[in-house]
């Protein structure tokens, strides 16, 4: 299980030192890749400037063909799509699975926002089915809400 506050004051302590945001999301997502055995998969998606597609920026993990994601498909899509995160316990099950490894089983989405502004995600996949509970989600999302500020800080 991931360490939110010890990352965050990571993150703080990055920032203080003038790191900016591609920095900081880049450690983020190489820790929670690296803290949890569940997590087989850990990426980072930014929201272009239209709101209508979402890039890649970072990841760990196995190559994914899915560097671009229109907003509305698959979990990530959906995500932006409905402005909730997603806790997906079998991808077989989601109406529109986008399908980057045989291997996953369950995957979540935690929104990287300020307010009404969706700056990006986080998307993890694991090979376990149900890996992710709400623990997980909240540390995340403690994490995203961290990285918003210094996103939100930049675009100003």
């Amino acid at each position: 299980m991931v360490d939110a506050r010890a990352v965050i004051r990571e993150l703080q302590e990055m920032r203080e030192d003038g790191h900016l945001s591609d920095a900081l999301l880049r450690y983020a997502a190489r820790t929670l890749y690296r803290v949890d055995e569940r997590y087989d998969w850990v990426g980072v998606y930014l929201l272009d400037d239209e709101g209508a597609e979402l890039w890649l920026h970072n990841y760990f993990g196995a190559p994914t063909e899915h560097s671009r994601i229109p907003v509305g498909q698959g979990v990530c899509g959906t995500a932006v799509a409905h402005g909730a995160n997603q806790n997906v316990p079998d991808v077989n099950e989601f109406e529109g699975y986008l399908s980057c490894n045989p291997g996953v089983n369950s995957e979540l989405v935690v929104l990287i926002r300020a307010g009404n502004e969706i700056y990006g995600q986080f998307d993890i996949d694991s090979h376990r089915p149900a890996a992710f509970e709400n623990q997980d989600e909240v540390a995340i999302q403690m994490i995203a809400d961290k990285l918003a500020e210094q996103i939100a800080r930049e675009r100003r």
